[in-house]
């Protein structure tokens, strides 16, 4: 069954150590994505998501420019993120693990999404929707988002590891 995931009611948010002391949270405001659910047999969904670079947003125009530039991202070479699911495992509770290639900048790594299944819910409308929770981690390094500074006092401006949180809506076609 098909579904389409529902922007207005959905972020993809991430956050990173800054100088090695607070962490700085950002989000990506505009995605698309597909769904695709076997209820009898979870394991044969798919998912397939787009991200575009520079919606990027981290409440400070000069940082979100630097994230763009061809130092970081280069989001004028490489204007998307992609997720497709390559393997999904159910587990207990509505909870399972969606598998999947996340490309950034040109570089496709396997990355595991921990995912809680919320549940379903007719609208006002005469839609059904179903919710979702994701969390993954992923070493900015692997990506060729290599970018930083070493500081005075010891460490690394940005740090290596981001964590990424997704809040998902999606609507049955």
């Amino acid at each position: 069954m098909a579904w389409n995931i529902d922007t207005a009611h959905s972020e993809i948010t991430f956050s990173i150590r800054h100088m090695m002391i607070s962490n700085v949270r950002g989000q990506f405001k505009k995605f698309s994505g597909n769904i695709n659910i076997d209820e009898a047999t979870p394991t044969n969904s798919s998912v397939d998501v787009t991200i575009e670079v520079a919606s990027i947003d981290t409440r400070d125009e000069k940082r979100d420019g630097h994230l763009v530039s061809p130092e970081l991202f280069d989001a004028a070479t490489h204007p998307t993120i992609t997720f497709k699911s390559t393997r999904i495992a159910v587990g207990a509770a509505n909870m399972g693990t969606i598998f999947g290639d996340l490309t950034i900048k040109g570089v496709t790594r396997q990355v595991a999404l921990d995912v809680t299944f919320s549940g379903k819910a007719k609208s006002p409308w005469g839609t059904t929707s179903a919710g979702f929770s994701a969390t993954t981690k992923i070493n900015r390094t692997d990506y060729d988002l290599t970018w930083n500074v070493a500081l005075e006092t010891g460490g690394i401006l940005v740090g290596e590891e981001i964590s990424i949180s997704i809040e998902l809506e999606a609507v049955q076609s």
